[in-house]
């Protein structure tokens, strides 16, 4: 009898991975949860990541979500989506790093590209209507970004010269090229400041795993050399927002004038208008702000003539290509990033590319503004959307919700 039961008792090691599993799925439920619910950009997201995944959940601790988002901030890419991608990773491995990223992306993508349909079968004359009111609280949006970036990163004369001079610099040459290079330019400049920083001792080497990284290159390398060779629109489309997605320091505001830059100044895949009325509706949508480039691609790929399909896979490919490279860089990195904050270069060099991506954001306010017909109302609009973003106590859906219902009555 005793040998029955110790047959029928499962393994400690069966008991331990059924808890795990059981674990990952509830912490996917929270993710959905969250991707549904959570508005407001990257300072909203953290708040509601340390309401439910910290102080409900016990994922992780405070100052542990607040280590991976510091991390996060470091890489190019979508801040929020990395840093719950890198819970995901802590608590399950890959797999479970990969389905967090699926779950929390795919509702506000989903949204995203159901626009850009939207707006593709409209009559010209209606999309002005409804949206006319959408466009100048965009640029609202974009220059409330530009303080806050600027608030949080600005803080020594070489900053401030760094900022002006990017900001000069990408409102004069309107060119994709351009705006990562002020990126790479910023943060190595700022390098060579690193004596200044703190000495912190040194625990361990640096051992680095080269996998994720190699897979990063190769891809990015791999996509351009195709959509070179192949000429195909889809391929291209993937090229072109993988490489953004592994430029983009900084988050959804910094990503605006590099998508406006390349695919409506130098493609011309879509108009200003078109680009500012996704610009203002993807603020009102819950989750990451990168689901933004699946409207883009689904407008894109009109030019094919492929008809819906053809669209939604533009959309598709747009998002996998934005989101990847954070991914990858995030698995890449986090394995030792617990050595490499040791090294001062690395945070001196944060603080120009931090700079450099305040002056983007600034020029992109002017750059996004001077399309508008130069009317009262729309400078009204810009600034009063400023300001109530100021006050903060009116969450950023509401806003984008009324100027919808603006434009439909007026």
């Amino acid at each position: 009898m005793e040998t029955e039961e110790i047959q029928l008792a499962p393994p400690r090691g069966t008991r331990g991975a059924r808890t795990k599993r059981v674990r990952g799925i509830i912490f996917l439920k929270d993710v959905a949860a969250l991707g549904l619910t959570a508005f407001g950009g990257p300072q909203a997201h953290l708040a509601m990541m340390l309401r439910l995944l910290v102080d409900k959940r016990r994922y992780l601790t405070a100052a542990e979500l607040l280590e991976l988002t510091a991390l996060c901030q470091i890489l190019p890419g979508p801040t929020s989506t990395q840093t719950i991608t890198a819970i995901g990773y802590r608590l399950g491995g890959p797999n479970l790093a990969y389905l967090t990223v699926l779950i929390w992306m795919l509702p506000a993508v989903t949204l995203m590209t159901l626009a850009g349909l939207t707006i593709s079968y409209l009559d010209k004359d209606q999309v002005a209507h409804l949206v006319q009111y959408i466009q100048p609280i965009a640029v609202g949006f974009v220059a409330y970004s530009a303080y806050k970036i600027a608030e949080k990163v600005i803080h020594t004369k070489t900053s401030v010269a760094l900022m002006v001079a990017a900001s000069m610099l990408a409102y004069r040459f309107q060119l994709p090229s351009v705006l990562p290079l002020l990126l790479l330019a910023g943060g190595a400049i700022t390098t060579f400041r690193y004596r200044k920083m703190p000495v912190l001792e040194k625990k361990e080497p640096l051992r680095i795993e080269w996998a994720n990284f190699a897979l990063w290159l190769a891809v990015l390398v791999g996509a351009a050399v195709l959509g070179h060779y192949t000429r195909l629109l889809p391929v291209r489309l993937f090229e072109n927002f993988y490489r953004n997605g592994s430029l983009v320091f900084g988050g959804g505001q910094v990503l605006a004038p590099l998508l406006f830059a390349e695919f409506v100044e130098f493609k011309h895949y879509l108009s200003t208008q078109e680009f500012l009325s996704g610009l203002g509706l993807v603020q009102a949508m819950p989750g990451p702000n990168f689901s933004f480039a699946s409207y883009i691609g689904a407008l894109a790929m009109r030019q094919e003539g492929s008809g819906i399909s053809g669209q939604i896979l533009g959309a598709v490919v747009a998002a996998a290509g934005i989101f990847m490279p954070g991914t990858l860089l995030i698995f890449f990195l986090i394995r030792f990033w617990d050595q490499l904050k040791q090294y001062r270069v690395v945070k001196a060099s944060l603080e120009g590319i931090n700079a450099v991506s305040a002056g983007l954001v600034c020029a992109a306010t002017f750059l996004l503004y001077h399309p508008l017909p130069d009317t009262p109302i729309n400078l009204a609009l810009v600034a009063a959307t400023f300001l109530v973003l100021l006050w903060d106590k009116l969450p950023s859906y509401v806003i984008v919700l009324a100027g919808l219902a603006a434009g439909i009555l007026f």
